[in-house]
């Protein structure tokens, strides 16, 4: 009962405060960046291992060890910084960040602060909204602290410290926790497009701490942010951001004082706790970092990154809605990953028919790959294979149906085979002898006479009945609107 009750104070509170207050929100985003090797080292930086075995003098901070800043992090950093519109800072280098923690070798943390890679920016979301950037920067990833592996005491994990990261701070302008769901969503959408980082959140390779404030409505100073830490997916994001919209809310309405703070989040209990007072930027005393030399952006490398990137999902959706003629809901489901679109623009080079190419992969591709739980690269018939098969159903040599239940699985099967000879070979290829589509008319006309009789008397609805006895006679071969024809003239 006390829980019932709860629940609807809950829901009471948020329908009644619900034009009082409202959320200011911004997103702090680590981007795990899938380069070979970590930051400043050559250490691999491939995720897994066993515990500290991806190290060196150099990740583990020892004495006269000097970092070199790895070429491929940058790349991915202005990639990133191009998709979103950023403004690509020519002229940039390190600083560093101090705080000690026992999964930081080194006391500091290599890091970004006074000029990032990359300024500004946005992207826009599928409620319509845009998300502005505030900026991107580059830094090292720190150490894992594993507290459950021994009973007495916290073991380290340097396998991770030291990888690349890119850090994206939104400007607190999200309003809801179904805004940050969808940034986040279209985000790592974004980042594996680019191939810069898998978005794996379960694996850490994308985590996001939230900053979450409410305000009275029309207020525009900022209220006191509490920032949510440990949300390890996106739907446990969303799940944060209201719970603490809620628990700020409650805590106005009391009278009780916001305090500026970390707080962990608990998926299992859907609850935050406290973890310290929030620091400030001079609490980890910044300053240039000595050991690494500034690098610049050069126009010529920065125009190379340009002319390299590929077509951005938001791009080939105006493509396919406008130049193909596509419904926005399926060009929507073709650039919902890079792998399907550009399978899609292959096989559209090799076939005119594009609206029937677009229907075979949001059909009968699709439904095999959920069917298998598998991914378009796992997908054995080739482009050129399949708009083969493709032009055998417009050229009306097989129907669509034969085509996707007989004829796609034994090229599946055999993915060098050619459609035409394998519809041959099953027998399927459609009949447009007249001879024989009569003969197979007469033989269904034969055996129903009351359908024959409702037909004359203005049943014309009938015509598809036949139509599809006559399809199961020829065990397809029948051309169904040869057959049409020929019935409708039969029938007068």
């Amino acid at each position: 009962m006390a829980l019932r009750v709860f629940s609807f104070l809950c829901s009471r509170m948020t329908i009644e405060t619900k034009t009082q207050y409202e959320a200011v929100i911004g997103l702090e985003v680590h981007i795990q960046l899938q380069t070979n090797s970590k930051l400043f080292c050559g250490d691999s930086a491939t995720f897994g291992g066993e515990p500290n075995t991806h190290i060196s003098p150099v990740t583990m901070a020892h004495p006269g060890t000097l970092p070199v800043l790895n070429k491929k992090a940058v790349e991915y950093a202005v990639r990133l910084g191009v998709a979103l519109g950023c403004d690509i800072t020519r002229y940039s280098f390190f600083d560093r960040k101090h705080y000690f923690y026992p999964d930081l070798p080194k006391a500091y943390q290599t890091s970004q602060m006074l000029y990032p890679i990359c300024m500004g920016g946005q992207l826009k979301i599928n409620t319509g909204a845009t998300v502005l950037i505030h900026h991107i920067h580059l830094e090292e990833d720190a150490g894992k602290s594993i507290h459950d592996a021994h009973d007495d005491y916290t073991c380290i994990d340097l396998n991770r410290a030291g990888v690349p990261l890119l850090e994206l701070v939104t400007d607190p302008v999200i309003r809801s926790a179904d805004e940050a769901f969808a940034f986040l969503t279209e985000l790592r959408k974004l980042v594996r497009w680019l191939g810069i980082c898998d978005g794996n959140m379960e694996e850490g390779s994308l985590r996001c701490d939230a900053n979450i404030s409410i305000r009275p409505v029309g207020e525009t100073k900022l209220g006191t942010k509490v920032e949510v830490k440990n949300l390890n997916s996106i739907r446990n994001v969303k799940r944060a951001i209201e719970g603490e919209i809620l628990r700020q809310t409650s805590l106005v309405e009391n009278g009780e004082r916001i305090i500026q703070q970390t707080r962990g989040y608990d998926a299992d209990n859907n609850t935050t706790a406290p973890q310290r007072d929030k620091e400030e930027a001079n609490d980890y005393r910044y300053f240039p970092c000595p050991d690494l030399p500034p690098f610049e952006v050069s126009d010529s490398y920065l125009e190379e990154i340009k002319a390299a990137l590929p077509a951005l999902p938001e791009q080939l959706l105006e493509k396919y809605t406008t130049v193909l003629q596509l419904p926005e809901q399926d060009a929507k489901v073709l650039t919902e990953e890079k792998a399907l679109s550009d399978y899609f623009n292959q096989l559209i080079k090799e076939t005119p028919h594009t609206k029937a190419a677009a229907n075979w992969m949001l059909g009968p591709v699709k439904s095999w790959l959920n069917e298998h739980n598998a991914t378009i690269e796992q997908w054995s018939v080739t482009a050129q294979s399949l708009a083969a098969l493709i032009e055998l159903v417009q050229a009306g040599k097989v129907n669509f149906s034969t085509a996707s239940a007989k004829i796609l699985p034994a090229l599946i099967e055999q993915p060098t085979a050619d459609p035409l000879a394998l519809a041959t070979s099953l027998n399927l290829l459609q009949s447009s002898n007249v001879d024989e589509l009569e003969a197979w008319i007469n033989e269904v006309i034969t055996n129903m006479p009351d359908k024959v009789q409702e037909y004359k008397k203005g049943k014309k609805g009938l015509i598809g009945l036949f139509v599809g006895e006559v399809k199961k006679l020829s065990k397809g071969k029948a051309d169904p609107q040869k057959v049409t024809a020929l019935l409708q003239e039969k029938l007068k």
